[in-house]
């Protein structure tokens, strides 16, 4: 199977259709009412030109099944919906919510939501990452809030969207492709059953919570962590029962853990990034078809509890991929091939090893067995898989061997490798065409004996990756190598100080910067915008010879780990922009004395 159809968003789809039929509904049978800042104000703001100006105004004069038309501008109040009345802003980019001015208490809320209620289309402003609620759903006594919240973006709180009950046995509220972004946590549930789907969620501790007897269905969300107080993708509680389906958890550069599971359905999920545990699993629980990539620790299991059912994963390039669990033989661990990890593009490759490995009785939208990953099962998407090029060989290395010079590198792990070309030249730089070709291996290692052998002079190589359809990767590295000496003496091989190109250049949403030390020495790499401002120390410590890689990932949280400290940072707004960036590096070696200096351009696009 080459290929799997593209579908759009089936499921807001399905969301979307039944919200404009019960709107339609509302609509015909109710009154439609307006606010605008332009308006006169006049009750019963039935008209544009006669609309409110606040939005509390007119909900106070609403009755259930009412729908409020709210115009851009910034709405300066807080919001308390009553049952049955749809609230619709003119998006989520210019019609704003902001409680900011308000004093703060204690279940302090921007927006509480109503049993039957609909509102989308709003920028809901709270305090701050660490004070009150973006939305707060609130279940009384004999009471069920069955809503949809959809397309509004919820910024600064401690929690986006808090969600909490009376442990009730039904709810068919769907929180939908929201964006939520600098928050404490992003969906906190509490004895709920709420739908969960198409929400981007950039969050400081935890993306996704479930708490004492909640059991929300999770579908097609993506979480992100990417900050110093980062705990958990997702976090469970006591009596959970969660669904976690087509979920993306991807982990920034401060190993926090991604989910932490207890007796939940986890299928179809990518758990990716600086982990500290990719899956932490306790009394049971089914986990299938997921991919936990770069962890600390893979899958961690509490030997004091219940295993779960664990089958159909690939557990991949983690430090230690199992601890205190012994996987059956339908888990894999293997590179998944997906398109790019780094700009969160997990769709598979044409010869990804997971495209038709997960569960069998898990079926792929186009009826074939599922995929394992983020993009398999019926909450999945068809698409067409790529045939893409291997990754550029990386940790190219040359030194002198019984009279030859030994290039050593990292083995590609694309599972339609095939192999490698070496190239050689007398400059730096060079081209490498089919003409600088000295050799074609399936190995790691290759020994040069360069022409003209104890003939001083100077030789540089670079090897790049093919796979099985005649793909090239992009070059590796350049290395070089200074042969001096005489036919009566051995050559003396001399390495050198190297900042390599960054890849890949452009990016988004992070790049890799390559660099080589000959010798041990106190190392700096910044990050400078080209206005010269400093964004980010990356290395600023004592290192010892060899080869480096660094991972830049630009964001606000960027800002934190700057030179000047969490003073230096200054708000969320301050994602560095599109543009130009300098990198450069200064090594010192004895007596504090510089050795070596370079700087590289890089370009960020989103």
């Amino acid at each position: 199977m080459h290929s799997k159809k593209h579908n759009p968003k089936r499921n807001l789809l399905l969301i979307l259709t039944f919200f404009i039929l019960n709107s339609a509904f509302y609509i015909c049978t109710a009154t439609v009412r307006y606010v605008s800042h332009s308006g006169s104000n006049t009750p019963p703001y039935t008209s544009w030109a006669t609309a409110a100006d606040s939005i509390m105004s007119a909900i106070n004069i609403s009755v259930f099944g009412d729908t409020i038309y709210v115009a851009n501008g910034v709405y300066k109040e807080r919001i308390d919906l009553t049952a049955g009345l749809t609230l619709i802003g003119a998006g989520m980019d210019s019609c704003i919510i902001d409680s900011r001015e308000f004093t703060y208490v204690s279940g302090f809320y921007t927006v509480k939501i109503a049993d039957s209620c609909q509102i989308g289309g709003f920028n809901i402003i709270t305090y701050d990452a660490t004070h009150g609620f973006g939305i707060y759903i609130r279940e009384e006594a004999g009471v069920t809030v069955n809503s949809q919240i959809f397309m509004n973006k919820i910024q600064s709180a401690v929690n986006g969207i808090r969600f909490s009950g009376f442990n009730t046995t039904q709810s068919n509220t769907i929180i939908s492709n929201n964006l939520i972004l600098d928050v404490a946590d992003g969906i906190n549930c509490m004895l709920n059953r709420p739908t969960i789907v198409g929400n981007y969620i950039y969050a400081n501790e935890v993306g996704l919570a479930s708490q004492i007897s909640s059991s929300p269905t999770y579908l097609n969300n993506t979480i992100v962590l990417d900050s110093p107080q980062a705990i958990t993708g997702f976090g469970g509680g006591l009596d959970i029962l969660s669904v976690l389906k087509n979920n993306l958890f991807y982990i920034g550069d401060f190993g926090a853990d991604g989910i932490r599971e207890l007796a939940d359905t986890v299928i179809n999920n990518v758990v990716y990034g600086d982990l500290n545990i990719g899956i932490r699993t306790q009394d049971g629980g089914v986990i299938k078809n997921n991919v936990v990539q770069g962890a600390q620790t893979g899958i961690d299991h509490d030997a004091s509890t219940p295993l779960p059912l664990f089958q159909y994963n690939d557990v991949w390039g983690n430090e230690l991929n199992y601890k205190d669990i012994s996987p059956d033989s339908t888990n894999i661990s293997v590179d998944p091939m997906v398109v790019n990890e780094d700009s969160m593009d997990f769709h598979l490759q044409m010869f990804s090893p997971l495209i038709d490995a997960g569960d069998p009785n898990i079926l792929d939208l186009d009826g074939s067995r599922s995929d394992i990953g983020l993009w398999g099962g019926p909450y999945g998407e068809m698409y067409t898989y790529r045939d893409l090029a291997p990754k550029p060989p990386s940790n190219l290395t040359a030194e002198y061997d019984s009279g030859l010079v030994k290039l050593t590198w990292n083995k590609n792990t694309e599972a339609d490798f095939y192999h490698y070309r070496v190239y050689r030249d007398t400059v730096p730089n060079f081209m490498y065409d089919t003409t600088k070709i000295i050799a074609v291996v399936a190995d790691t290692f290759y020994y040069d004996s360069v022409p003209e052998k104890f003939l001083a002079g100077d030789y540089y190589y670079k090897l790049t990756a093919l796979d099985s359809a005649g793909h090239q990767s992009a070059p590796s590295e350049e290395v070089h190598i200074n042969i001096t000496g005489i036919p009566e003496a051995p050559p003396v091989v001399v390495e050198h100080y190297q900042l390599l190109n960054n890849y890949p250049n452009p990016f988004n949403s992070s790049t890799i910067i390559p660099y080589r030390l000959k010798k041990a020495g106190y190392v700096k790499l910044y990050v400078y915008d080209i206005k010269g401002e400093l964004i980010r120390v990356l290395v600023n410590e004592y290192q010892q010879k060899g080869y480096y890689e660094l991972k830049f990932s630009p964001s606000s949280e960027e800002r934190k780990q700057g030179e000047f400290g969490d003073g230096w940072w200054t708000g969320y707004n301050d994602d560095i922009a599109t543009g130009i960036y300098i990198y450069q590096i200064m090594v010192r070696g004895e007596g504090n004395i510089p050795v070596f200096t370079d700087m590289g351009k890089m370009i960020l696009l989103k």
